[in-house]
């Protein structure tokens, strides 16, 4: 099994496959969460590794400083992936399975559902985003982790039918199909928010491309009214041979990151848009949670008019949660970032420079409101109208 050293939360190549990721107490090596399986392998066993620290997403995504507001509670987040195991320990009492989905051979959904809501055991202070919401595990895949348009439709339309609040679809296909794009149109109907990862995530032990990859369009992502979701490591970057979309809503950590595996209680690490958009619909299950009041479509708004500016905006779920920020609608088309993403290293510029924005919004609107108690009535005084309306002593004016 391939594994990784955890130490200083940036990803570095070594020889053998192997790679060196992050940590605040020393190295930690951990086995890498595989994608899909070959026909013949053996499924995701336990690992034997623990990551007792917080890992390096937790800080960058601002969590400590989010729960105390929300926590998912209330919020049900359907997966459709692999599967999500019901034996996994932080994932306890929160898992309910559609047919088959709560066996998952691959690993993958289980990693995927621990980065939305896994709780923190003793010893541990790796946590999901939002640790009190529910989990519905549904198959979005073969047992060995293939996708095709048709089973993320069928895993789609089930996820829609047990009463998801949130989907996270970790597949991005090359193609779609109509039966895709009607699924997610009945979800969207329902006012559910769908979530899905922005490319594909990169293939275990795959090598760099000779040539640059050409932005394209990957599905379900691409649907009007997804939250497509863009991954980056700790640094704000993405490899210059990573596959790019043509659009995307948000980048949020998804190279490098820490979860936990469909049996026993140590941890994994991986790398894709998957985990990316894991973590958006865990935000989204915390927006959700703490505005019950805001739809689907207004939910999705709340997490891109709150992320802080950049190439493609960044995740900031403190900001989602308590901020007051306007209601702009999600991306229909947009061009996709031809250069890597560059976000701040300082994990608390994102939340001061937003803080700075909206005090500024709230003193302009202070403002506004002054000039019209003092302008208003004088210009009653000197007899203004809005253009084009009639003067008094027209046709049509108002006469005292």
């Amino acid at each position: 099994m391939l594994t990784v050293s955890l130490c200083l939360g940036t990803l570095l190549p070594l020889v053998s496959g192997q790679e060196t990721a992050a940590a605040d107490d020393g190295p930690v090596r951990l086995p890498v969460m595989p994608a899909r399986l070959d026909a013949d392998a053996a499924c995701t066993g336990a690992s034997a590794q623990r990551a007792t620290t917080a890992p390096w997403e937790q800080g960058n995504l601002q969590l400590t400083a989010t729960w105390p507001f929300s926590d998912g509670a209330g919020v049900t987040v359907a997966v459709v992936d692999t599967g999500v195991s019901i034996k996994a320990p932080a994932l306890s009492g929160r898992v309910t399975a559609v047919g088959a989905a709560g066996q998952d051979c691959v690993g993958h959904g289980t990693f995927v559902a621990g980065l939305v809501a896994a709780a923190t055991a003793d010893g541990v202070r790796f946590a999901g985003v939002a640790r009190r919401a529910r989990i519905l595990a549904v198959r979005g895949t073969d047992e060995r982790g293939a996708a095709t348009a048709q089973s993320v439709a069928s895993g789609i339309a089930e996820a829609t039918a047990a009463g998801a609040d949130v989907i996270t679809v970790s597949s991005a296909l090359a193609q779609g199909s109509p039966a895709l794009t009607k699924s997610v149109e009945a979800a969207l109907a329902k006012d559910v928010l769908v979530v899905a990862a922005a490319v594909p995530d990169p293939a275990t032990g795959s090598s760099a491309r000779d040539e640059a990859p050409v932005p394209r369009a990957y599905w379900p992502a691409a649907q009007s009214g997804v939250l497509s979701v863009l991954d980056v490591d700790a640094r704000g970057q993405r490899p210059d041979d990573a596959l790019l979309p043509r659009a995307a809503d948000l980048a949020a950590p998804g190279d490098g990151v820490v979860g936990i595996g469909p049996r026993g209680s140590g941890h994994f690490i991986g790398s894709g848009a998957s985990f990316a958009a894991a973590y958006a619909a865990g935000a989204a299950a915390l927006v959700r949670s703490s505005h019950p009041d805001l739809t689907a479509a207004q939910t999705a708004a709340r997490l891109t008019a709150s992320a802080y500016p950049d190439d493609v905006p960044r995740l900031d779920p403190f900001a989602a949660v308590t901020g007051v920020v306007p209601q702009t609608p999600v991306r229909a088309a947009a061009p996709a970032p031809q250069a890597p993403l560059h976000l701040p290293g300082d994990d608390a510029a994102g939340p001061v420079r937003r803080a700075g924005l909206f005090a500024a919004a709230g003193a302009a609107l202070v403002l506004l409101v002054i000039w019209a108690a003092l302008a208003l009535p004088r210009a009653r005084t000197r007899n203004w109208r809005p253009a084009g309306a009639p003067a008094a002593d027209e046709p049509g004016g108002a006469r005292s």
